[in-house]
């Protein structure tokens, strides 16, 4: 296996990854038990729950309480969910709320309210540089605006939060530029731009393909797996801007083993199926410029205008990203899918705030299928999918080899890209091939 020479940038990056990593490979083996760890005797409301239960309780908890449902979010810290609630005339529902295991909070503004809010911002204020979700622990529109969001453009915007009336909305500043990034999981190369490969999935029709943001297939029609290599993969479907920021890639070649894991160089996470974000889930994003970062979910049914128009529907975090890293894959510790990076502001140095597409609505959109139920999480050959596992060459897009922040580390024409063979920021791997990391969908 050849190794490629790391940019004084990607290897300083490296030392930063190391320190990421190793905080991960702590994380991820224990998750499950730190989780599960609960006491065997009987179970007091509210109920104690992993944070990967908490959409579906979420999901319940709407449909009970309807009009009087404020939303809801994971408290980390206590592992319960917190449901807002308008109690109105009607007691009842907090009694409901509660037998059903929450932590009630009453609150003013019910979720129907607060997106009708979102509305009215869609219709008066869609300036470019500008983005609000749902913050259901502030229970208020989260309205966020650019640092080109100046003079009258600042002002439709102040005006209409104001007109939204006190307490359903919180503006704030940011100090970057809102743009989309394009990179994630293993580099991908399309039409001059580079991005990153979200998640394996398996086809309506059953065969092989992949997920990735939208702006980035929107950019070309065939995909490699190396810069100036021969093509992998060809778009199949693309959504941006509008209803969301995803594109469905099906490999060329039917043969292609895509199994259901992301690659964190050192290990891989295997991914079991998609879920629903929840507010306060701690989640990790994994991109082939910065490699694993994590945060939390900070706002739902985000919509962000992007300088390429407006999209919908999207997931607000705190974990950082970089241009390359668009696409990529955002997930939980214990294997879910939550999102495809989609874009934000800021930088893995200072921060800021960063946009996922759901995977469940990319799924259900096209069809397709993820995780052991879709048969993509089969592995090559029976194959083991850690340390020296053999790369297809054709369809390695499969999270392996993006370690330490590095870039994708892997090895094109069917060398070995096992999660084993990356060390400590051994290999730059299409990270040192991206220049200078400027631009968010990097062209060459």
């Amino acid at each position: 296996m050849s190794h490629k020479r790391i940019p004084k940038r990607k290897a300083a990056m490296a030392a930063g990854g190391v320190v990421a990593l190793g905080a991960a490979a702590i994380l991820l083996p224990h998750a499950n038990a730190s989780q599960d760890g609960a006491s065997g005797g009987a179970a007091a409301a509210p109920k104690t729950l992993k944070a990967a239960d908490a959409p579906d309780l979420a999901s319940q908890l709407a449909g009970l309480l309807g009009d009087a449902f404020g939303g809801s979010y994971y408290d980390a810290g206590d592992r319960q969910l917190v449901v807002n609630v308008v109690p109105g005339d009607n007691n009842n529902v907090i009694v409901q709320a509660k037998k059903a295991g929450a932590e009630v909070r009453e609150v003013d503004n019910s979720w129907s309210e607060l997106q009708a809010g979102a509305q009215t911002l869609k219709s008066e204020a869609s300036v470019p540089g500008t983005s609000w979700a749902i913050d259901p622990r502030t229970n208020k529109l989260l309205v966020t605006a650019d640092s080109t969001v100046t003079g009258a453009r600042w002002d439709q915007l102040e005006s209409a939060v104001e007109s939204l009336g006190s307490g359903m909305a919180t503006l704030k500043k940011s100090a970057g530029t809102f743009r989309t990034f394009a990179s994630g999981g293993d580099a991908i190369f399309g039409g001059g731009a580079r991005c990153s490969l979200g998640f394996n999935v398996t086809a309506s029709d059953g065969s092989p393909a992949f997920l990735t943001a939208g702006h980035c297939t929107a950019a070309a029609q065939q995909w490699s797996d190396a810069q100036g290599g021969a093509p992998i993969g060809t778009v199949d479907r693309s959504v941006f801007p509008g209803e969301g920021d995803f594109g469905l890639v099906t490999y060329d070649d039917p043969a292609t083993a895509a199994p259901s894991e992301v690659d964190l160089g050192e290990q891989t996470v295997q991914i079991t199926e998609a879920a629903e974000a929840t507010v306060g889930q701690q989640v990790f994003r994994m991109g082939s410029t910065t490699g694993l970062a994590d945060g939390q979910v900070l706002g739902l049914d985000a919509t962000v205008n992007y300088p390429e128009g407006t999209v919908t529907g999207l997931i607000q975090t705190d974990v950082c990203a970089e241009p390359g890293d668009s696409g990529g894959s955002l997930f939980t510790q214990d294997g879910l899918a939550i999102g495809l990076t989609s874009g934000g502001s800021g930088d893995c140095t200072s921060g800021g705030e960063t946009f996922f597409q759901p995977v469940t609505t990319a799924l259900e959109a096209v069809g397709a299928t993820l995780g052991a139920g879709g048969g993509a999480g089969d592995q090559a050959d029976g194959e083991d999918a850690g340390a020296g596992q053999q790369g297809n060459g054709q369809g390695a897009e499969n999270g392996q080899g993006v370690g330490n922040g590095q870039g994708n580390g892997q090895q094109a024409g069917g060398e070995e890209a096992g999660a084993g063979d990356l060390g400590a920021g051994e290999e730059a791997g299409a990270g040192e091939e991206a220049a200078d990391g400027s631009g968010l969908v990097e062209s060459h």
